[in-house]
């Protein structure tokens, strides 16, 4: 099976956690059949072989992201003028889609990183709460609840054809101590990098973008020289 194949039934079949805190629901999209649209389409212009890839690895999925298409980092806009993939939404984008795409075109396009690189999340599932996306780690009890299952999607995707050797956390501080963890406890990666958040670069140092796209190039390279 190729990288795409794993890739199209995992998304086919996964599930959301269940017993979610209170007031806390799921984003997730994949269910509609415009998604599972996407996701086979995308894998199967992306990964139809069996190369491996080095993961990049963000927090959740956000609503106006992954939550509307199911692919990560990307937002209906960035399927469109991107990568050239039809859907039926409205023309959204998100800040972290675009800082991430940015990279993608600094490095060569979608083939050319794609051809090297999968971008996946801690949690493949997204979350709200009143009607805001929630990251997985500024809930205690959710950040809780959801380690095991966290800990067994990371474990489904990594057979996709992951490289082992080294990996990317995308942000630091909470995200890379809740990954540390886990790799620590259970040999996911031999290392892992880190990078900071697409969202936090757009927000709060957008004048310095360019230097962030250069930090993203670095890691990217240092990657495939593992």
């Amino acid at each position: 099976m190729t990288f795409a194949d794993k890739a199209i039934a995992y998304f086919a079949r996964f599930k959301p956690p269940g017993r979610l805190p209170p007031g806390v629901q799921p984003l997730y999209p994949h269910k509609d059949p415009a998604v599972q649209a996407v996701i086979r389409d995308f894998f199967s212009r992306y990964y139809a072989d069996e190369h491996q890839r080095t993961m990049l690895i963000g927090i959740n999925p956000g609503r106006m992201g992954a939550g509307i298409t199911g692919v990560n980092f990307t937002a209906p806009r960035q399927l469109t003028q991107m990568l050239g993939i039809p859907h039926p939404w409205a023309d959204s984008s998100e800040l972290s889609a675009e800082f991430i795409y940015e990279v993608v075109s600094a490095y060569g396009g979608p083939t050319a990183f794609f051809s090297q690189f999968y971008l996946g999340s801690v949690s493949p599932i997204g979350f709200i709460r009143d009607g805001k996306n929630l990251n997985y780690y500024d809930d205690l009890l959710l950040q809780v609840r959801i380690r095991p299952y966290a800990l067994k999607q990371l474990k489904a995707q990594l057979d996709f054809g992951i490289r082992r050797t080294v990996a990317i956390c995308i942000g630091g501080d909470k995200n890379l101590k809740f990954l540390q963890t886990l790799n620590d406890e259970h040999n996911l990666f031999n290392e892992l990098r880190v990078v900071p958040h697409p969202r936090f670069i757009q927000q709060y140092r957008r004048s310095a973008k360019q230097s962030y796209v250069q930090q993203y190039l670095d890691e990217l390279l240092y990657c495939i020289k593992k």
